[in-house]
Order: C-alpha cells, then structure tokens, then sequence
C-alpha cells in the first residue's frame, strides 16, 4: 500500500479592496505559511511583509488583488506572494525602495521593509500601468523544537 504524499496548499488568489481584505491576505499567508513548514519568526516577517505590501495595493494602487502561491523547487518548499494593482504606477522605484520615502502619511517603510522581510524581491512597474510586487520566501532552518524539549537558555548548560 502507498502512502498519500502530503497535499501541498492550493495557490489562492484574494482581492484587496478593503481593510478588512487586508486581514483576510494576513490570515491566510499565516495559514499556508505554517501549512508549507514555516517556523514562527519566519510566519511573522511573511505576514508583515504581506500586510506592507497589500496596504501599499490598497492606499496607493486603489486595491488590486494577492496572490498567494505555494512553491516546490527541488527539494526547497517556499511560498510567492504577489501584489497586483491597476494604480498609477511607481515613477521612480529606486525612490521608492529609501526607507523613510513616502507619498503618503505612513512612515515611508513599506516597500524597503518588505524586501528585507523575505529572499527575493521584485517590482514590475511604470507610470500609467499600475504595479506588481512579487516576494518569496523560502523555509529555512531546523524547525523549532516542540514543547520545550531540547531548548536551553542562553549560557545554560
């Protein structure tokens, strides 16, 4: 008898024209994180990466959508989350990536912040065409020992 292989989570993908979309994009890149194996330092940067980016679709490309893709390349598990807008565009991205630039009220860390969230980081972008922000991350590390066993404090011995 063979065993079932694990079922990878379906891409989804989510509109973003709300604020309550942008918790509906949180609540599932938190899902599909923990489904793909993502330890919980790595859950939090994907979903505040995710948060930045969709608030960024909603309040600057007028809404848009997300989509959230589950990735298998050899033996890496990773998850794509990609940000779609028909907004007026990004004129200039590398002013766009400063921290602290804004053209908003926000503290201007939205785009810089993300990409140091996760391990690749793209726009695609241009004045007029609106804007695609596409961020992977992928599992990494030793995952994180269950109910205590085997942790110790630092300088424990």
């Amino acid at each position: 008898m063979m065993e079932a292989l694990p079922r990878r989570p379906a891409p989804i993908t989510l509109p973003i024209g709300s604020d309550a979309d942008l918790a509906r994009v949180r609540q599932h890149v938190r899902q599909v994180a923990t489904e793909l194996g993502f330890g919980l330092v790595q859950q939090t940067k994907l979903v505040t990466a995710a948060s930045e980016l969709a608030r960024n679709t909603l309040v600057h490309g007028g809404g848009g959508q997300a989509e959230i893709t589950p990735l298998e390349e050899g033996h890496r598990t990773g998850l794509r989350l990609s940000f779609v807008d028909q907004g007026p565009g990004i004129r200039d991205v590398a002013l766009a990536m400063t921290d602290g630039y804004t053209t908003g009220g926000g503290l201007g860390l939205g785009l810089s912040g993300a990409e140091r969230l996760v391990h690749e980081f793209a726009i695609d972008t241009g004045p007029g065409r609106g804007t695609t922000v596409t961020a992977v991350a992928w599992v990494t590390g030793v995952p994180a020992p269950r109910s205590g066993a085997g942790t110790r404090r630092p300088g424990a011995r």
